[in-house]
């Protein structure tokens, strides 16, 4: 007796990597907690949020419903690795992602209206100016690859050592020599210094995690401008995973991103709005095309972004 043949079973599509960032943004949008913010202009904000990036392939959680400046991304990345704190080597390469913050303090101060690019200019042009008012403080970079360290001055005192904790080189090292311990950890909270910085850092804390050969991080950001900073913020955790997979003969594996207030300001609905509109598509890729000597000599000319082709820009103000 012949049976009916049972219907085929077609596999649902899978949804775009860049279609869970679109949900959280639709989410906080929708149903968020609005909230006076530190900046005034507010917020609608979730707390606690997760996303999930596999990086085999070459593959970066690079948004394409609006263009990325990933190259602007990866300079601010690898001032970081510097362990260097002042703007001007950002705005000689026109990088302003940090420039808001000591202009506000330089307008606050002397009371001088001086526009942004002017300032700017100024930062770069002369040295005096940018060390009297380009410094940030004892921001991220510097935490991760300067950790201070008080040695005994004798009588029951301490002074701070020359040359503090390099986290950064530490956790190269641990990967290497002790894959599977679970203290790959990069820190940039140090509670002691945050008064002096310039903004206290949002991106605050990296682990990373080595399975089957390949190297996973994660990424907890205590605070998270969705709509601006978290599409730079995707890009730097998954970069600092390719460069330290390269750097430990492993391959990349997956970022896991974790928002503690996760927000979108309320200043940015005609951003919101226009990139939920859009469809994600694509599969941008990273290409590293040397190996440098160590993590903190790779250069702007060792990435190349493949396959990237995103929709338009969409500006929106920066809440100092």
């Amino acid at each position: 007796m012949a049976t009916a043949a049972s219907p085929s079973r077609v596999p649902a599509q899978q949804a775009h990597p860049e279609q869970q960032y679109l949900d959280l943004m639709r989410r906080i949008w929708t149903h968020g907690d609005e909230r006076v913010d530190r900046t005034g202009v507010g917020t609608r904000s979730v707390f606690g949020a997760q996303l999930r990036f596999d990086l085999a392939d070459g593959a970066m959680p690079l948004l394409t419903t609006k263009r990325v400046y990933w190259k602007t991304a990866t300079r601010e990345f690898l001032w970081f690795l510097t362990g260097r704190t002042n703007i001007r080597e950002l705005c000689a390469q026109g990088v302003e992602i940090w420039t808001d913050w000591p202009l506000d303090r330089y307008r606050r101060e002397t009371g001088d209206p001086i526009s942004r690019a002017d300032f700017s200019a100024r930062i770069v042009a002369d040295g005096d100016f940018a060390e009297a008012w380009g410094d940030l403080g004892p921001v991220y970079g510097k935490q991760w690859t300067d950790w201070p360290v008080y040695e005994p001055a004798g009588d029951g005192l301490f002074a701070r050592a020359a040359q503090g904790v390099n986290q950064v080189a530490e956790v190269v090292e641990s990967l290497r020599k002790n894959p599977g311990s679970r203290r790959h950890i990069v820190e940039g909270w140090n509670v002691a210094e945050l008064g002096q910085m310039a903004l206290p850092p949002c991106h605050k804390t990296y682990q990373f995690h080595v399975a089957d050969g390949k190297l996973s991080g994660l990424l907890y950001q205590r605070s998270c401008d969705v709509a601006l900073g978290l599409p730079f913020n995707l890009w730097g955790g998954a970069l600092f995973i390719r460069m330290l997979a390269q750097q430990c003969d492993l391959e990349p594996g997956e970022l896991v991103w974790m928002g503690g207030d996760t927000h979108l300001y309320l200043n940015h609905a005609d951003l919101v709005e226009a990139q939920l509109a859009r469809t994600p598509e694509g599969s941008p890729k990273l290409a590293i095309l040397s190996r440098p000597e160590s993590i903190f000599d790779y250069r702007i000319e060792d990435f190349e972004v493949r396959d990237y082709a995103p929709q338009p820009a969409i500006s929106a103000p920066v809440a100092v």
